[in-house]
């Protein structure tokens, strides 16, 4: 598929995912309304607030600014940092999704595929927006220097409940412009991928998810990398930062629980590197070419998704999780993107170099699988 017609699809998506976004933060005022605790009830109240406000164009508190001098300047920095907020989520997705529609066009047999990678790069888009700004709204607050990284980490964490929601529509709408623009394309190349070459190179990738997942995840290693001297100054505590960005978990030894709990909690982690070794095993057979780039944005997409598969599996094994209902479920979907981000990348990038390196000694074998 040519770049013209992918732009189309990826440019409607970028708008789209912006307009929700925009409108489910405007939709916060609504919550302030008299008599909207008592029809949606305080708890549900305060999580769509707490969802809502990374989104919301005026800040949560506007008498904090107050009129002339100073507040006003810190006021025009909050709206500085929600402008560049939705700037980057269009700009973020539109570029990802121009690709993914170029890479993984969404035709048959490869529909579900791109719908998934579609909505997991909604999520990586909304993150990636809340913290290239969160620099400018922290500063708003009038205490830019003060635990700078742990507060940049806490902005990070934000706004992804909402994505994970208005994600779905964006990624329909699309895929359904992407399937009308590949119409009279012609036919879209397919390779036939050394089915062992493929398994190898899922395994590699697989492996350096599991040292997030696994390694640095369990509590003792996670421990260490929270609170190790890091120096002083500004820069002095990037403990927070650090974990969100190289942990996609965190797990700890059976002690006190019973072994079943504990196996049936793990069995979390597992569908994640499952979800992930499955992606892999697939993603080259699907992309139009496998290369690094493609590899790489397509694992970060699969890691998002094995990441939700995983946290939807922790709500139904933990006692009573389904009877919390749909704000329990919402709330627990879409953590750990950032380290998603930063070990997809490199998980990619060894699975596409491992294939690059085994595929050719597999070319002349009778075991080849078309993806």
């Amino acid at each position: 598929m040519t770049f013209g017609r992918a732009a189309i699809p990826a440019v409607v998506g970028g708008l789209l995912l912006t307009a929700l976004l925009w409108w489910a933060g405007a939709s916060t005022d609504a919550l302030h309304l008299p008599g909207s605790t008592d029809l949606l009830g305080g708890e549900a109240a305060a999580d769509l607030q707490r969802w809502l406000t990374p989104w919301a164009y005026d800040p949560p508190q506007p008498s904090a600014y107050a009129s002339g001098g100073d507040g006003a300047r810190y006021l025009d920095l909050f709206h500085t940092a929600m402008q560049i907020r939705f700037g980057t989520v269009f700009v973020v997705f539109t570029v990802g999704a121009l690709f993914l529609v170029r890479w993984l066009p969404p035709v048959a047999g490869r529909v579900p595929a791109a719908l998934l990678a579609l909505w997991a790069w909604g999520l990586v888009s909304a993150m990636l927006a809340v913290t290239v700004s969160a620099p400018w709204q922290i500063a708003s607050y009038g205490h830019g220097s003060y635990r700078f990284l742990p507060n940049l980490a806490g902005s990070t964490a934000g706004g992804r409940e909402v994505a994970a929601v208005v994600g779905l529509v964006v990624a329909a709408a699309t895929v359904l412009l992407g399937r009308a623009t590949t119409k009279g394309a012609g036919p879209l190349p397919r390779r036939e991928v050394p089915a062992r070459a493929a398994r190898i190179a899922a395994t590699a990738g697989t492996a350096v998810i599991a040292l997030s997942l696994l390694v640095l995840s369990y509590q003792p290693v996670a421990a260490e990398i929270q609170t190790a001297p890091y120096g002083g100054g500004f820069l002095s505590e990037p403990g927070d930062l650090l974990r969100e960005w190289l942990l996609l978990g965190g797990w700890s030894g059976p002690s006190g629980t019973p072994v079943g709990d504990w196996l049936l909690a793990r069995s979390s982690d597992v569908l994640v590197l499952a979800v992930v070794w499955w992606a892999l095993r697939l993603l080259p057979g699907l992309l139009t070419r496998a290369t690094i780039p493609a590899m790489a944005v397509g694992t970060v997409c699969a890691t998002v998704v094995g990441l939700v598969a995983g946290q939807l599996l922790q709500v139904v094994t933990v006692g009573g999780g389904l009877k919390w209902g749909l704000r329990y479920i919402v709330g627990n979907l879409g953590s750990g993107v950032p380290a998603a981000l930063t070990w997809g990348l490199v998980a990619g990038a060894v699975a596409a170099l491992t294939l690059r390196a085994t595929a050719p000694k597999e070319a002349a074998a009778p075991d080849t699988a078309r993806a």
